[in-house]
């Protein structure tokens, strides 16, 4: 016979497909009705219709459903009382043989307490704060906001963002020219496609086919970059930072990528002269500068380091992100283009705000105009310091030895190394549950190697696994 089937209601009110197979009806409603109960699909207790409800729903005789059941409650699987119906009967589970020991092995699992960097403390997101404003941005939000939305994303959320950015952070920002992306990844690969393909429109020299970058940075960014067929070339660092001079000797470079207040992972800011070497080599070049402001909010004892896109709105991509002032989880970063590159970027985006979700765009525009975003990073400042100021007075009584860069800024430090120890001492810090990373990690190696060095993310740990964290880093320092 074919394959039948039908969909019934229960008793509770869920639906249950039965689907018969074989040649003969009462058997293959026998054995569909067997493995429903078999595989969990009809829990113990779960009624059945009525033998005429599922004849009907089947196409079948009724007497063929009826004597179905008749045999299936005489082997146990199901129950029949009046006025109770047919049910599935509660049988008791198979005896299984005790599992065997597991065998002994190394000893795995996540570390008891994490310092890596680029993370912030999600145990302080500001949850509270978070629900209210979502409230009030649906309460608020217009019918169409939740239809397909302008890719550049919601207009109140990059409105409040220019304002933002504007005050905070000295950027030159029109919502026209702010789209919104999912992570500051999601962003950089829309330019990487753009770059790669080509913008005359924005006075670039034709499609680009390299991208310079710091001696310094995270390998995820520089795939995403290569992955969208472009060539990398890395600027030399010194102890004033990226040498930005050095662009005037790369022919082949058509942008660059830097992290200018806060260089990930060094820490320091870049010199007055060396950002206008930047700028003057993008104006003189057809150039174009994506500057990753990551954690601009957090400075502790310098005066704010304004946006490098200040300097030249029409020659630098300023990006950032929600990542390390709220949390990464929420996947929102914005870019703040160039006039002439803003119909690029929408076209590799997409027609529609596919990567966005607007109730969260909605929210941080609310979170934001309220004042509760200000407030956060407020706190988040002094709740950053205060564990800065914790850690360099940990090594200074415990670990003496150890030069401390870095940290004048953001949520992470340097600590640098005797020679040849750096690999040693990870590997120590993880025999003793504690997750570290060393400079090496994020070294391009197109570039001399750099000093033995720790980067400790003090931001990340919670509040009560900070001691413990510190603890344990420097049990581990020589």
């Amino acid at each position: 016979m074919t394959n039948d089937w039908a969909t019934f209601r229960s008793g509770a009110g869920a639906d249950l497909h039965v689907e018969l197979r074989g040649t003969g009806l009462r058997t293959g409603l026998m054995d569909a009705l067997r493995d429903a109960v078999r595989s969990g699909r009809l829990a113990p207790g779960t009624r059945l219709p009525s033998s005429r409800t599922l004849a009907v729903d089947l196409g079948i005789a009724r007497n063929t459903v009826a004597d179905a059941y008749a045999e299936l409650v005489a082997e146990g699987w199901l129950t029949a009382r009046q006025g109770s119906g047919t049910r599935v009967a509660r049988r008791s589970p198979p005896r299984r043989p005790a599992p065997s020991p597991p065998r002994p092995g190394p000893a795995r699992g996540r570390p008891a307490y994490s310092l890596m960097p680029g993370s912030p403390d999600l145990a302080s997101f500001p949850r509270a704060e978070w629900l209210r404003a979502a409230r009030r941005a649906i309460t608020d939000a217009p019918h169409e906001a939740f239809g397909y939305g302008d890719p550049r994303g919601r207009t109140e959320l990059r409105t409040v963002l220019a304002d933002y950015l504007a005050r905070a952070r000295g950027v030159y920002a029109d919502p026209d020219r702010i789209v919104i992306c999912s992570g500051y990844v999601h962003g950089l690969m829309l330019l990487a496609s753009v770059l790669r393909a080509g913008a005359p429109s924005a006075g670039l020299r034709g499609r680009v086919r390299e991208v310079a970058v710091e001696a310094y940075g995270l390998d995820a960014h520089w795939r995403r970059l290569t992955d969208a067929g472009l060539r990398l070339s890395a600027l030399r660092f010194d102890e004033r930072g990226t040498r930005t001079g050095d662009l005037a000797s790369l022919k082949g470079a058509g942008a660059v990528l830097l992290t200018p207040a806060h260089q990930f992972p060094m820490g320091v800011a870049l010199p007055p002269d060396r950002r206008t070497a930047a700028v003057d080599w993008a104006c003189g070049t057809g150039g174009l500068i994506l500057e990753d402001d990551y954690d601009g909010e957090f400075r502790y004892d310098r005066q704010p380091i304004g946006a490098l896109q200040g300097l030249d709105p029409e020659r630098v991509v300023y990006l950032g992100t929600a990542s390390k002032s709220l949390a990464p989880g929420l996947r929102l970063a914005w870019m703040v283009l160039p006039e002439a590159l803003v119909n690029e970027v929408v076209a590799a985006k997409g027609e529609s705000d596919w990567a966005s979700g607007t109730l969260d765009q909605l929210t941080l525009a609310e979170f934001i105009s309220s004042g509760a975003y200000d407030r956060h990073v407020r706190a988040m400042r002094l709740r950053y310091r205060r564990r800065r100021d914790q850690l360099v007075e940990a090594l200074a009584e415990r670990a003496p030895d150890i030069r401390v860069s870095g940290i004048a800024a953001g949520m992470h430090a340097v600590l640098e190394l005797p020679p040849g120890t750096e690999r040693a001492i990870v590997q120590a810090a993880a025999w003793q549950g504690l997750a570290v990373s060393g400079l090496g990690r994020f070294h391009h190696p197109s570039t001399p190697p750099g000093p033995d060095a720790l980067v400790v993310g003090y931001g990340t740990p919670a509040d009560s696994a900070w001691s413990g964290a510190l603890d344990a880093l420097c049990r581990v320092l020589p």
